[in-house]
């Protein structure tokens, strides 16, 4: 059975005791840290943080990878190499934002700095942002929340375009690159994410799943768990 894994989003956490709360989650059984990062330009209202000072601030309590998602318009070679030195593992940019030479010089960055690098197509993104790029990333990340069952603030749902996204997603990096990971990101909770679990992602970013779940950071990883392993066992995912 295929072993999909759970990266702890750090949208929905309390910022006070970041280390405390990652470190409850990773060993709880949490796979990757994903820590999501704004300038304010392109998310204003999320006001997310998740730099490079905070990723150096959950990095001793933790040897598994550390992403950082950025939202933002810009990215220059001085904020990867923060971002690198930290210990943080991959960056993942919004495709929408980086498209042509840039972007090549970015993915040069990374490489050489040791990170990895993705690309995010954000809600209602086409896929074909990524047409090119694909070939030569290391993530193919799937923003799924969208305007469907969601209270706006920490409950959100995913949208019913993801399904079909994610499934030509998973065309895509079958064909052109084995090696790429798929994840999706946004509106999964334990008992929500069934149908598109089915579509053979790789990772599943989980934020107010996990550290806003009722019973405690550790029961929502293992609620998490529990039900991508049943779901992939149920769809033969291999």
């Amino acid at each position: 059975m295929k072993h999909i894994k759970i990266a702890a989003g750090l949208a929905h956490v309390n910022y006070g005791n970041i280390a405390g709360v990652v470190k409850e989650a990773m060993d709880a059984g949490a796979d990757y840290v994903h820590s999501d990062a704004a300038d304010m330009y392109n998310l204003r209202n999320l006001q997310l943080m998740g730099g490079h000072q905070i990723i150096d601030g959950i990095r001793p309590i933790t040897d598994k990878m550390i992403e950082c998602h950025i939202y933002t318009v810009e990215c220059d070679r001085l904020f990867i190499e923060k971002l690198a030195r930290v210990g943080c593992n991959m960056l993942i940019l919004p495709a929408e934002q980086f498209l042509g030479a840039p972007l090549a010089y970015i993915i040069n960055y990374c490489r050489e700095f040791g990170m990895k690098i993705g690309l995010a197509v954000g809600c209602y993104t086409p896929l074909c942002f990524v047409d090119e790029a694909i070939y030569d990333i290391d993530r193919l990340h799937i923003v799924t929340h969208g305007v469907d069952e969601t209270d706006g603030q920490d409950n959100w749902g995913w949208r019913k375009s993801s399904l079909d996204m994610v499934k030509r997603a998973r065309k895509m990096i079958d064909e052109k690159n084995p090696g790429c990971e798929l994840a999706i990101d946004g509106g999964l909770r334990h008992d929500n994410m069934e149908k598109l679990i089915e579509c053979n992602p790789d990772v599943i970013v989980l934020s107010s799943a996990i550290f806003k779940d009722e019973e405690g950071i550790a029961a929502g990883v293992k609620k998490c768990r529990k039900a991508i392993d049943e779901a992939a066992e149920k769809f033969g995912l291999e």
